[in-house]
């Protein structure tokens, strides 16, 4: 795995695009189509996912099909299988933490008699 993955998944077009991706294959067309982006743009994003080899694109006659490469998506799932013990022993911690803390008194309800408007 490298930093180009967290690069193309941050952009939220790009993202987009990957989830329509897990449903199935799609042209760059449809793909525009169903974000409402330009062509161009499409392209252009399908261009960076494809450089970070997240996407594979495919001629087929007179479009171009995107397909998701599942290595990547692997690669980064064990990569975050690394992390996860450190993140659920932190989570654990904090829902320790916050049994211990005294509960609050609601805040009153602005609607109800006596609220605060």
């Amino acid at each position: 795995m490298n930093h180009h993955t967290f690069t193309a998944l941050a952009d939220p077009h790009r993202f987009q695009i990957i989830e329509l991706l897990r449903e199935r294959p799609h042209s760059v067309g449809e793909i525009a189509s169903r974000l409402g982006l330009r062509q161009p743009q499409t392209s252009k994003h399908l261009r960076v996912l494809t450089d970070a080899g997240l996407v594979h694109m495919e001629p087929q006659a007179n479009r171009r099909i995107a397909h998701l490469r599942p290595t990547p998506f692997r690669d980064l799932d064990d990569w975050l299988t690394r992390y996860r013990p450190l993140w659920e022993e932190r989570l654990d911690r904090l829902d320790d933490y916050l049994r211990t803390l005294p509960p609050e008194d609601p805040a009153p309800d602005p609607t109800e008699p006596g609220g605060t408007p």
